[in-house]
């Protein structure tokens, strides 16, 4: 690096992204008592943390995520006291309907191992007990598999809220930084973006679907594919559903706003640009996700749709995100890759990460989203499940 960094400017912590994850690591290193900065990009929020569906899901988690889901779910229940601000959260069951034999043999089997984990959130419902829920659902639908203390949040509201909250306890959070390069001198690191240097004795890679960018720099390898999940709204409706809602045979993630407005997601994508910080929606996509939300909720042949949105992700082959020390260099850390479901992780993974990086340690195991696990190859592809 030829630019001369600042020493007075050193920060025990930079973390690099401020969407959820980073945000929320920034805010609990800060109350550890270390000094943060945080550099983004573009602006807060800007990409997957302000643009997914928001859903708070414990439901179908992959057994890795377990435990982190179900600590984040219990600071979701006190994010006021967290970040000063509600965040739209509401608490509302977590419902993935059947439509065939085949499909309630599939849950069953969730439920089974979930049960087996020592977990028992994750309850099988009958066809009358999913109607008494969803008096709503297509005639077709004969059971459910369900977590009923989950619910849903406002995702760029909350990503804000963190970031403020984060200030408060004094972060330095600047936005309009790209990282163009990263140095381990020996006692610091030097951050370059733009026509300046950081300095930092740990940084933390949060940079989502740049990850892998952020990886290489640091000397780590990490497969991150860039993907575009698109969302629909519809215009109000009387209300008729007051739960979250997946399909066990394919994509949907389906809720009911308090204002009667219907957000539809699931795993159906756009394309993403990440060279060019963008997203184009794929409307033959779009019209299947509309489809697929009016043979299970019939009531919806009647919804207008207002608007249709995507944001830049990145996920990984095996699904699960990528959290901990890095490999190659010392002192810095990864947390990054949450494959279009990491917006209910959020709070824990930043408690977590702090832990880890201010004393070392962390509070729970995290050994099968090391980045170590893409060293030779990476993992196959499993079923991909639904995007809340």
């Amino acid at each position: 690096m030829t630019l001369r960094p600042d020493p007075a400017a050193m920060a025990d912590l930079l973390v690099i992204g401020g969407g959820l994850h980073g945000c929320a690591t920034a805010l609990a290193a800060a109350r550890r008592g270390l000094s943060v900065t945080l550099l983004e990009k573009d602006t807060i929020a800007r990409h997957a943390s302000g643009s997914n569906a928001g859903g708070l899901r414990r439901l179908n988690r992959h057994p890795a995520e377990l435990e982190l889901s179900h600590l984040s779910m219990r600071l979701w229940r006190r994010i006021d006291q967290i970040t000063g601000h509600d965040c739209g959260f509401q608490q509302a069951p977590q419902i993935r309907v059947a439509e065939s034999a085949e499909d309630m043999n599939r849950l069953e089997g969730r439920a089974a191992l979930v049960r087996e984990l020592g977990y028992s959130n994750e309850v099988m419902l009958t066809e009358r007990e999913m109607r008494a829920h969803l008096p709503a659902v297509a005639e077709h639908c004969c059971g459910a598999l369900a977590s009923f203390d989950d619910g849903f949040a406002h995702p760029h509201g909350t990503t804000l809220a963190f970031a403020q909250a984060a200030r408060r306890a004094g972060v330095r959070a600047l936005e309009g930084q790209a990282v163009s390069d990263l140095a381990w001198s020996g006692s610091a690191w030097h951050v370059a973006s733009g026509e300046r240097v950081y300095l930092a004795r740990r940084i933390l890679n949060a940079a989502g679907a740049w990850g892998g960018a952020i990886a290489a720099m640091i000397g780590d390898h990490a497969p991150v594919e860039p993907i575009a999940p698109m969302m629909l709204v519809t215009s109000r409706l009387p209300a008729f559903c007051k739960a979250v809602v997946g399909a066990a045979g394919r994509p949907l993630s389906f809720k009911q706003m308090p204002n009667g407005t219907v957000v539809i997601g699931g795993a159906r994508l756009g394309r993403a640009e990440p060279a060019h910080n963008r997203t184009d929606l794929r409307m033959a996509e779009l019209a299947r996700s509309a489809a697929t939300a009016t043979e299970i909720f019939p009531i919806m042949r009647s919804a207008v749709i207002v608007r249709a949105w995507s944001g830049i992700e990145g996920r990984m082959p095996d699904q699960i995100p990528v959290m901990g020390a890095a490999l190659s260099a010392p002192n810095a850390f990864h947390s990054f890759g949450f494959s279009a479901h990491g917006f209910q992780l959020g709070p824990a993974a930043g408690e977590v990460m702090a832990a880890l990086i201010d004393t070392g340690a962390s509070p729970i195991p995290l050994d099968a989203f090391s980045i170590a696990r893409f060293a030779h190859g990476a993992p196959s592809i499993p079923n991909q499940g639904e995007i809340p």
